[in-house]
């Protein structure tokens, strides 16, 4: 199959021009600035005339929890793949707190199978660490996994990796990038016991980021970075909320770093003056905090303190949202509304188009090394998006593609809408409509 998309403002490797691309089977074959030669239109299946539209490569979300195995009465991967291709991403890599937990190569090689079968969008899955599985981990395939996730501070799956040994010897030891949530125990342990004894356990949502504080994440961060200094170790610090764990790494070029930094898109967006209204909705871990975070983390994003943008996409039942902000489950779904999310805070003036594309693509691929994956090259796997900025899209419950069923940004209009998502070169998502027939790929790194 060859199409062809004319017209289009294409926004790639820092650079906006309105240009083409060509796509022959499951890869770019060229990329025209301006013109293009006129015989090429001849030879192809199919043109797509994107005036007025934006061209962008496809997501790369480094941190989604697709829920399968072991939990698909809220998510599986077939219906958040769905989610993913109708907003533009493209690629996951999904993380390891399943039933039973991915911290066997067995369980790891059984959704690779598993998501062959039913996975919209191109997929790779993070092995996770235990206290006792460091022999699995050692034997992973860096081709074929992306990373071990460990969970240096308790969150959904009860994964924490508290023994100080076995830390120092997954940092020093482990050739794959290491992603951490870092969340200091000790510290949201006391706050809990502060709070419920002066106010009882049936504690409101505001609670939660006293709770799980900005010095609980920024004591765990400042452990993961002695740590990773300490070994050489390739870092990878998942979703920052704090302000003052920027301090912790440096405004340099990806290429020069061994330790890195990504953002979720709630941390960018929310904050804790949110909570009023939204409640529940906003439940993460960790917290959304105070605006002086948000701002410091926009403001870092522009400084290349932080490299990447993600969802830490994580679907709940909303009965699973209720109750008091110690019985909430924390987590919910973002991956279908992500990249209109920052685009919104394009169109505000807090970050620009290019940077967007930057933080959600391109760096993405070249942290986890993705084989042509993440850019608009001829050679690359043909993964695009067609965003249309002159349509609006209103979030109802009829276009909420997550099993889970409801979204944080319902009721809410952005104002640019994602048109066409390719994935290998098949059109996966167009004009409101998923083809579930479409089949991702494993993501092979370079390892």
């Amino acid at each position: 199959m060859k199409i062809f998309i004319k017209n289009a403002e294409i926004i790639n490797e820092s650079r906006r021009f309105t240009g083409a691309v060509f796509i022959e089977n499951d890869t770019i074959k060229a990329v025209y600035d301006g013109i293009y030669p006129e015989n090429v239109i001849e030879e192809v299946d199919e043109v797509i005339d994107a005036t007025g539209m934006w061209l962008i490569p496809g997501i790369i979300d480094d941190q989604v929890h697709f829920r399968e195995p072991g939990l698909t009465h809220k998510a599986d991967i077939h219906s958040e793949s769905a989610a993913a291709v109708a907003g533009g991403v493209t690629s996951f890599m999904d993380m390891p707190n399943t039933i039973p937990q991915t911290t066997t190569i067995d369980v790891l090689n059984r959704r690779f199978d598993r998501a062959a079968e039913t996975s919209l969008a191109n997929y790779t899955f993070y092995m996770g660490a235990n206290n006792e599985n460091l022999d699995q981990l050692k034997k992973i395939d860096t081709h074929r996994v992306g990373g071990v996730k460990v969970f240096m501070g308790s969150s959904t799956g009860n994964m924490l990796v508290d023994d100080r040994k076995i830390l120092e010897r997954i940092f020093a030891e482990i050739p794959a990038v290491i992603a951490v949530h870092c969340e200091k125990e000790e510290i949201i342990r006391s706050n809990r016991e502060y709070y419920t004894k002066r106010f009882g356990e049936d504690l409101p949502i505001m609670f939660h980021p006293l709770i799980r504080s900005a010095e609980a994440c920024y004591a765990s961060s400042a452990q993961a970075v002695e740590l990773a200094s300490k070994y050489d170790t390739r870092l990878h610090i998942l979703h920052l909320s704090t302000a003052r764990e920027l301090s912790l790494f440096e405004d340099k070029p990806l290429e020069e770093k061994r330790i890195t930094a990504e953002v979720c898109v709630h941390h960018l967006y929310f904050d804790d003056n949110d909570y009023a209204a939204y409640g529940n909705k906003i439940k993460w871990n960790p917290a959304i905090k105070t605006t002086g975070d948000r701002l410091a983390l926009i403001n870092a994003v522009k400084k290349n303190k932080i490299d990447v943008i993600a969802t830490d996409h994580a679907p709940h039942l909303w009965c699973e949202k209720e109750g008091s902000c110690l019985k909430a489950a924390s987590g919910g779904p973002l991956i279908q509304f992500s990249l209109l999310t920052m685009i919104e805070k394009v169109l505000e003036g807090d970050l620009s188009i290019e940077t967007i594309v930057e933080k959600m693509c391109h760096a993405p691929a070249r942290l986890f090394g993705i084989e042509k994956r993440g850019f608009i090259r001829p050679g690359y796997f043909a993964d695009l998006v067609l965003i249309n900025p002159g349509k609006k899209c209103k979030v109802t419950s009829d276009i909420i593609l997550s099993k889970c069923g409801w979204s944080p940004f319902e009721g809410h209009t952005f104002p640019v809408t994602v048109d066409t998502t390719f994935v290998n070169g098949i059109k996966a998502y167009q004009n409101g409509v998923v083809n579930r027939a479409c089949r991702g790929r494993e993501l092979e790194f370079k390892g």
